[in-house]
């Protein structure tokens, strides 16, 4: 018999292991032949990213678990100490795998007269002008320190990269410690001037590097070298009690504190000097039991997000203009044809300038009275708040829910935050201890005798620069009922003990939990009457483990079930007498997945959701999110048809499986099908009809 343990490491898959498994298929995506040259380059900034994140949060809360005098475990039953080795291993492999990768992207780019060159190989006719770049531009932004006499090692920023460098004094046997931040006000890729059809690049650190001589220039020394660090600090935020403080006081001054908070990551070139190494480590009390991680000449890397384009749209992937939605033009009154029904838009395929004009027309609209607003990550220059600030301006009654502590865009939320206090915005912040996920919108219209409400619902955020790459759906709705819904979610964020029933809109952290629970059980009970039963769930992560008992539950009564899970799947799907009826793949591509649509059998009558959760904890138990209904036969259509296209993918779809292996689905050179491209067409398409 299996203890206890082994039973939940069966069930279940551990979540940082799953977690570590999403980066490796978006390194897939860098190493991919088949990926346009540029492309791969921003996969390499993406996986990097994700990886930052992943020390500053999730790492993070296993190491201040592991911190128990007594053993430890995960709720899927694995020992923390044991994990956090475990993970860093994984990390320094994938590392190695990620230089490699970028390795061939650079030759490859050397085939096409593009050169990334460091402060070596600067032709001659290009010194003049980086050496006039470092003076005009790069000079007066650098912060440079001696630290062998500070009395107290200055504190380095989080997910910064920085140059260790070590000076070597001529006929002494001193060494000089200093170090010099990368600064983030300039461009970390600088493009020198085009010559004889060949492009180089060199990145910021070589420049100073090429520059060290100039910036030490007081100092008679023998021999200096720069070698790059980066740290990861952890992330979690810290809230006073301070009564006579504003929420938004206590949030600027806790962003402020995650300065200073815990090394959990230390990364280094692997050829600095041991002396060096040894010296930074001690400085920053970083020991053994933080990730302390070997790397390359360059860290920092998720800036090869920006990698510049050059100009060489041969090199990227073609791009599809987002289309309209049939039926809803961007000419004449949104309002007015929305009225006359409900519009679903899919972002990046349709275009976000929908969201835009719903809020610019509401804004000059003389019979809008009220808009009700919920923001979790806004566009640093958001399109969304001036349309806001402009409704306000005209009179109207604007409420905005603004989400302070949407991790790691805390500062551009405050900013926004004050900005629009200022213009006498009413801004509420939701309940304590429960973060505001969802992503909704009301506006009130006075129409003749009567006042109608109109807004849109929506799986993503109110950010006009990330709907061009993120998927996501919004509907557009005048569904009185649904919308009394929402203006009661907005009372309960106002008005927190204000707690109301909902007719229609599923709503965390209420009953989310339970309704799902509820649509799972019926389909269970159809399929014990032998009646058609399945369940297709699209989401980005899938970990808590009540939801997934629940779903192994419906495999053993005979249940379909489909899973499109992007990121975490804690699920292990495909294992005989507990999920083999349960099939879950990712998809990792052009576009990142973000949008969640639930859809339940119902003995062939399909109910349709979408939603601001996932099937995580946190987004059922601990945050407040809204999932709606779908009413309208042609919407609904519309979002049956687009998973059935994303389940169709066989090109950028992975299967999920306890293995970590990232196996592609089977594919014949006949029968490809990749789901963006499709889902695309299908849009577009749709038009032509």
């Amino acid at each position: 018999m299996k203890s206890e343990k082994a039973v939940n490491n069966y069930r279940y898959i551990n979540r940082e292991k799953s977690w570590l498994a999403f980066n490796a298929r978006v390194l897939q995506e860098a190493a991919d032949k088949t990926v346009p040259l540029l492309d791969r380059m921003r996969f390499l900034g993406i996986f990097s990213n994700n990886l930052d994140e992943f020390f500053s949060v999730r790492y993070a809360i296993v190491r201040r678990m592991g911190r128990s005098a007594t053993e430890t475990f995960t709720p899927d039953g694995m020992s923390v100490k044991p994990l956090l080795k475990e993970i860093t291993r994984t990390v320094i492999k994938q590392q190695a795998q990620s230089l490699k990768i970028l390795s061939i992207i650079e030759k490859e780019l050397e085939k096409k007269n593009i050169f990334i060159i460091n402060e070596t190989e600067i032709p001659s006719e290009h010194e003049c002008f980086i050496k006039d770049f470092f003076i005009q531009k790069v000079s007066p932004a650098l912060v440079t320190i001696i630290l062998n006499d500070l009395a107290q090692f200055p504190v380095l920023r989080d997910n910064m990269g920085y140059l260790a460098v070590r000076i070597q004094m001529k006929g002494s046997e001193k060494i000089t410690y200093a170090i010099i931040e990368i600064p983030n006000s300039i461009n970390r890729f600088v493009v020198f001037p085009k010559q004889d059809d060949k492009q180089y690049v060199i990145l910021l650190d070589d420049v100073i590097r090429y520059n060290l001589e100039n910036i030490f220039n007081i100092f008679d020394y023998e021999s200096i070298s720069a070698h790059m660090i980066k740290i990861s600090r952890d992330a979690e935020l810290d809230f006073e009690t301070d009564l006579h403080r504003s929420f938004l006081d206590q949030i600027s001054h806790s962003v402020q504190d995650r300065r200073i908070g815990e090394v959990v990551r230390f990364v280094y070139d692997k050829t600095i000097g041991s002396d060096t190494l040894q010296f930074f480590l001690t400085k920053m009390g970083v020991d053994s039991a933080d990730s302390i991680i070997p790397g390359g000449r360059y860290h920092k890397r998720r800036d090869y997000m920006s990698f510049p384009n050059l100009g060489r749209t041969d090199l990227m992937y073609h791009h599809r203009p987002p289309v309209l939605i049939k039926g809803l033009g961007l000419d004449g009154s949104i309002l007015d044809k929305i009225s006359a029904r409900d519009y679903l838009l899919h972002t990046p395929y349709q275009t976000f300038s929908y969201i835009i004009k719903f809020l610019r027309e509401a804004a000059l609209d003389p019979n809008v009275t009220t808009i009700k607003i919920t923001l979790y990550r806004l566009a640093k220059e958001s399109q969304i708040v001036s349309s806001l600030i402009n409704a306000a301006k005209n009179g109207k009654k604007v409420v905005v829910q603004i989400e302070l502590q949407a991790r790691f865009d805390e500062a551009n939320n405050i900013k926004h935050a004050e900005l629009m206090q200022q213009e006498g915005i009413k801004l509420i912040f939701g309940v304590k201890g429960l973060k505001v996920h969802s992503k909704i919108c009301l506006v009130e219209r006075n129409e003749g005798k009567s006042n109608k409400k109109y807004g849109f619902i929506s799986s993503g955020n109110f950010n006009e620069s990330t709907g061009k790459i993120y998927t996501d759906v919004t509907l557009f709705t005048s569904h009185q009922k649904i919308l009394k819904d929402v203006d009661k979610v907005f009372d309960f964020l106002d008005v927190n003990y204000k707690v109301s029933k909902y007719k229609h809109l599923i709503v965390s952290p209420q009953n989310t939990r339970n309704k799902f629970v509820k649509l799972i059980e019926r389909e269970i009970k159809n399929a014990n009457l032998e009646r058609p039963a399945y369940i297709k769930l699209k989401m980005n992560s899938l970990t808590d483990y009540r939801m997934i008992d629940k779903l192994y539950e419906a495999n053993n009564a005979g249940v379909k079930i489909e899973l499109i899970v992007r990121g975490v799947c804690c699920l292990v799907p495909g294992v005989p007498g507990m999920s083999e009826n349960i099939q879950a793949i990712s998809i990792v591509d052009n576009f990142l997945e973000h949008s969640r649509t639930y859809i339940f059998c119902n003995n062939d009558n399909p109910e349709v959701y979408i939603s601001s959760a996932d099937f995580m904890t946190r987004n059922l138990d601990a945050r407040v999110e809204v999932t709606c209904p779908i009413y309208d036969k042609k919407v609904k259509q519309e979002l049956i048809d687009s998973f059935e296209i994303g389940w169709k993918g066989n090109v950028k779809a992975r299967i999920h499986s306890d293995k970590f292996d990232n196996l592609y689905r089977n594919k014949s050179k006949l029968d490809v099908f990749r789901a963006q491209f499709e889902t695309y067409n299908y849009f577009k398409n749709k038009l032509e009809e």
